[in-house]
């Protein structure tokens, strides 16, 4: 998933995360994560649910039975309990970006990095590119990276990398963006300079 978060999101995860972890190690985060995940996926293919989640109207009374009717017997009880706080702190519509923090947070325990790929298309990401990719990562953050890669059809061509909160951006949009900017800072030699680096960049 992408993994974009706010900090709020971040803060609920890390509590989650921790009193998972104090009650059985990563295991047990895992295992939490995974049911956290699996109500974040009936949200997403359930508009309705997804509404009862963050609607104002219902109260967080009548919210806080349904969701016991609900998950009781059917999720651990520590992700029930953190359900009923989110739900009393009004959270309960950030469980997407909270899982997307607590991934992140499994994946640095385990020495890895998340990394989503974009691309103009899905066929414009071959094995040879994605190897690159995580080569080029892994010899920057020392980590092992997850790559997820996302087809962006407003790109033009090139790849987009967000690690973490950092964009990297190699768009073509954005190569011909910075093409423009030089050229008009520099002038006619700036065309000439701007134009080969480009097509240097292309080679």
């Amino acid at each position: 998933m992408p993994q974009q978060y706010d900090e709020v999101a971040g803060v609920y995860a890390r509590s989650l995360y921790e009193l998972a972890h104090e009650a059985g190690g990563l295991d047990k985060v895992e295992e939490i994560y995974g049911e956290l995940e699996a109500v974040v996926e009936i949200a997403r293919a359930d508009p309705r649910f997804k509404e009862f989640l963050s609607s104002p109207i219902l109260g967080k009374g009548a919210r806080q039975q349904t969701l016991r009717s609900v998950f009781e017997n059917r999720i651990s009880d520590m992700l029930l309990r953190f359900l009923l706080v989110a739900n009393d702190k009004g959270r309960l519509g950030e469980l997407e970006h909270i899982a997307s923090a607590l991934d992140a947070m499994l994946q640095e325990a385990h020495g890895r990095i998340e990394v989503d790929v974009y691309t103009a298309s899905d066929d414009q990401l071959d094995e040879e590119l994605l190897a690159t990719v995580r080569g080029k990562v892994q010899a920057a953050t020392g980590k092992e990276p997850v790559l997820h890669h996302y087809s962006d059809p407003d790109m033009i061509g090139g790849i987009k990398l967000l690690i973490g909160d950092q964009l990297i951006d190699g768009s073509v949009a954005t190569r011909l963006r910075r093409m423009r900017e030089g050229i008009l800072g520099a002038g006619s030699s700036g065309l000439r300079a701007e134009s080969a680096n480009f097509l240097e960049e292309d080679s």
